[in-house]
């Protein structure tokens, strides 16, 4: 499988392409897809970022591949890091409505570039700001099951750490989830927080003893207490503010410790980066897990006695194709009087978009109509064909090495093409090259990913590919 990176350069993205390279979730045959602006100063910088992932990672990293248009990106898993950010410096305050006029241009080209120019099952996982804008413009067009935001699974592992060292146990014990909207509007779900090695009772307890009696009824007023006390302490003391932070709390502090870090003049890369290859890695994987995320609901939850019908952060199954269900446990009341007002401050910040009723101001910075089309490598099929049935003829022109058939056959292989013929025939030069020629099965979208996977091996000359004669 591919993964592309949109905003490969920035300081999440950077974190992203680095920890899937060297975690070695992607084999040496896939894809890495670096994405940048050709009018930004990405432009350059991806092809940079290239050359020093390959130095760092040569012995087992993926195709590296650069991108340039949201009309070249084409993968099996995409990672939505560009657009513009908050910045991390004392007394900025975050502005969700500015981020927002910014980053819907973005999120309006880059979905409509991978609606037409896509995989066409691609997975999106969305990091950019405000996630649940993102998640909501993607889903609405390409599917919502294939749109997942991070915010929440990013929320649930610190809030699962602050319970682990509150407990005195390592995070992997803690399970539970964090629901809401991410940043302050989080839903932290003590209701679902579980404790390996605690039975029932003792679980309880243990729940009791963290909250100290309080409930989230007060958690919004709690929050505006924590940012005026460690702003006024973080003039003088920094040190001072994160250790006050230490004292409360495990819900509070899910809250008050990422504010406090951008205050700091810090920003959140490396756990977002973590959060985020988190669930490339189990998409990759294949199997169904529970994770948390902001997904486009229809009605899966109810919360006030109303079924949700718009972006909101839940636990949902995770898979290769997206996410597929929804598993959100009764609530308590508190949880959901919360969920039931972080719902409706969504829908008021999202819904104005996708009705069109806000027209952002700030230019595009990734418009898909600013640049001309790429070329289409595949031609027009023959009128009657079956496009998910196409049989096309590739002649691929390599260098004379070993291993180039080998390279060839895994970008088909890894990618579930099976290929009905392959042979191999001198060129002019034949000490130094030689063609193969690959009879293949695939639909339109397929088979232009085949080219460009194929086009970006080191022993690959030049690709021709056309439909096979009937």
């Amino acid at each position: 499988m591919d993964v592309a990176v949109l905003g490969a350069t920035g300081d999440v993205g950077r974190q992203v392409v680095t920890r899937l390279v060297d975690s070695r979730v992607l084999p040496t045959s896939s894809r890495l897809q670096l994405v940048g602006r050709p009018d930004g100063s990405s432009g350059r910088a991806v092809h940079g970022l290239r050359a020093d992932l390959m130095d760092a990672y040569d012995e087992h990293a993926p195709l590296l591949d650069v991108a340039l248009r949201p009309q070249d990106v084409v993968a099996d898993i995409v990672v939505m890091a560009a657009g513009r950010t908050n910045p991390a410096r004392p007394g900025v305050t975050h502005d969700r409505s500015a981020l927002a006029e910014a980053n819907v241009p973005v999120f309006r080209a880059y979905a409509e570039a991978l609606a037409e120019h896509g995989s066409g099952h691609e997975v999106v996982v969305v990091v950019t700001n405000p996630v649940e804008l993102a998640v909501g413009v993607l889903a609405e067009t390409l599917g919502r099951h294939r749109v997942i935001g991070m915010g929440a699974w990013l929320d649930t592992l610190r809030f699962r750490r602050e319970v682990a060292v509150q407990l005195g146990v390592r995070r992997h014990r803690v399970g539970g989830f964090v629901a809401g909207q991410h940043g302050e509007d989080i839903v932290p779900l003590w209701s679902s927080v579980r404790i390996s090695g605690l039975d029932v009772d003792e679980r309880r307890r243990a729940v009791a003893r963290l909250r100290g009696g309080r409930t989230l009824d007060t958690f919004p007023t709690e929050i505006a207490d924590a940012k005026s006390r460690l702003a006024a302490l973080a003039e003088h003391d920094i040190g001072a503010a994160f250790a006050l932070i230490d004292t409360w709390p495990a819900d509070l502090q899910t809250a008050a410790r990422p504010w406090m870090t951008h205050q700091s003049g810090a920003k959140t890369p490396a756990g977002t980066a973590a959060a985020t290859a988190d669930l490339v890695a189990t998409i990759l994987d294949g199997r169904d897990i529970v994770v948390a995320g902001q997904v486009a609901l229809d009605g899966e939850v109810a919360v006030g006695g109303r079924p949700v019908h718009g972006v909101l952060g839940v636990p949902v199954v995770l898979g290769s194709e997206g996410w597929t269900r929804v598993l959100l446990d009764e609530l308590a009341p508190d949880e959901d009087a919360r969920l039931t007002g972080v719902v409706e401050r969504i829908a008021a910040g999202v819904d104005p978009y996708l009705r069109g009723e806000t027209r952002p101001t700030v230019a595009p910075t990734a418009d898909a109509s600013a640049v001309p089309a790429a070329p289409d490598p595949t031609p027009d099929l023959a009128p009657g064909t079956d496009p998910d049935d196409t049989r096309w003829v590739a002649r691929i022109d390599t260098d004379h090495r070993t291993g180039a058939i080998a390279a060839l056959a895994a970008v088909f292989a890894t990618r579930g093409v099976n290929v009905d013929s392959l042979r191999t025939d001198d060129t002019a030069d034949g000490a130094e090259a030689g063609t193969v020629v690959v009879a293949f099965r695939a639909d339109e979208r397929r088979c232009r990913v085949l080219v460009r996977s194929l086009e970006r091996l080191a022993v690959v000359r030049t690709v021709d590919v056309r439909v096979a004669d009937a």
